[in-house]
Formats: structure tokens, C-alpha cells, sequence
């Protein structure tokens, strides 16, 4: 078609290996499977993500830009709490609740910790978790540039977050006593309190 541009090897390489993340969050990214399915040789896709951990760093990275907007964490003109909450419970967004949630634990459980843990699943999830953290620890360092958040250590304060949304998602899947969006909230609430107050 006049006029359309065609993908470079590069972009071919992402749109593949985004579709299959797309359709299966657990898979693995191995560079047969994805150069097969963007149409270019191996050869191609290792000069372009010489390592499979970086082609799957930079597909996170690409899925989470999508996903997730930093645009709450920098408007000033909102406590940084309440920006800091709003950034956390986008990390939710897409566990759903009840049935949905479910779904969403039981493949996490299918594709991480119900197998043999071989080197290829480690991989797949360390970079998931290491892409969760990384936007966590950038919300917290916007805050402690502004000021509204001591300088110590991001890093430790996204784990505990993170553990935090970890034990969220689970709930969201199971039986609640409780309004579990509510419940949610205080506890964000919370924990955002304990972060902003180290």
C-alpha cells in the first residue's frame, strides 16, 4: 500500500514479542519463538536485543508504558499521597475482582509457581517483578525530588509497596467479608502513610 510505511526488523521483533506477552503474560520470550513469529532470523533479532533479557526488559517497559500512566505522580496541585495511592492502585487495575481475579491468580499460579521453577520461568517473572519495581521506585523518587518524601532508600520502600499490592491482588481473589474496594483503599491509604512518613 502506497504510502504505509513497513516495520523495521527492530519494530517487528517488538510487535511479535508484545503480542505473545499480550496473549500469555507467563511466556517465555525465547528468541526462536519470537523471531519466528515476527518473520526476521535470529541473527536479527540478536542485533537488536543481543540478550533475551534485554528484548524482554524493553517489551515490559513498552506494555507498561501502555498500561500505566505516570502523569498522576507529577501534578503537583495533589498531595502526594493521594498521587502516590492513585499510581498503586493503577497496578490493580487489571487483576479485576471476584471471578476475573481468580482467573488472573490461577494463571499466575499455572505459569510461575506450580511448574518446575527452571531458569527460562525465573527469567520471565524476575522481569515482570523487576519492571513493577522500577516504576514504583521512579513514582518515589519524583516525591523525594519535591521534597515531600526523605531521601533513603527507594528501592526498599517500592519492595515493601509492592508486597503490599502483592497481598492486595491476592485478596481480590478471595471470599470478602467486606466491601474489598474499600478495604483496598485503607489499606493503600496505609501503607502509602508508613512510605511517606520513614
Amino acid at each position: 500500500m502506497e504510502g504505509t510505511r513497513e516495520l523495521s526488523s527492530r519494530d517487528k521483533v517488538l510487535l511479535a514479542a508484545m503480542t505473545m506477552f499480550g496473549e500469555d503474560p507467563g511466556t517465555t520470550l525465547s528468541v526462536r519463538a519470537v523471531a519466528a513469529r515476527a518473520g526476521v532470523s535470529t541473527g536479527s533479532l540478536r542485533y537488536h536485543f543481543p540478550t533475551q533479557r534485554a528484548l524482554q526488559d524493553e517489551v515490559l517497559t513498552r506494555v507498561y508504558d501502555l498500561a500505566i500512566s505516570d502523569g498522576a505522580i507529577h501534578d503537583s496541585s495533589v498531595p502526594a499521597r493521594d498521587r502516590l495511592v492513585d499510581c498503586l492502585r493503577q497496578l490493580l487495575v487489571g487483576v479485576g475482582v471476584g471471578t476475573r481475579a481468580r482467573e488472573a491468580m490461577r494463571k499466575v499460579v499455572e505459569d510461575f509457581i506450580a511448574p518446575e521453577p527452571t531458569e527460562e520461568i525465573r527469567a520471565a517473572y524476575l522481569a515482570i517483578e523487576r519492571e513493577t519495581r522500577r516504576r514504583v521506585e521512579y513514582w518515589l523518587t519524583v516525591l523525594t525530588n519535591e521534597g515531600a518524601l526523605p531521601e533513603r532508600d527507594n528501592t526498599r520502600r517500592a519492595r515493601f509497596l509492592l508486597t503490599v499490592i502483592n497481598g492486595l491482588t491476592l485478596e481480590r481473589a478471595l471470599p470478602a467479608e467486606d466491601p474489598i474496594l474499600q478495604t483496598e483503599a485503607d489499606t493503600l491509604c496505609t501503607a502509602v502513610d508508613c512510605v511517606l512518613g520513614s
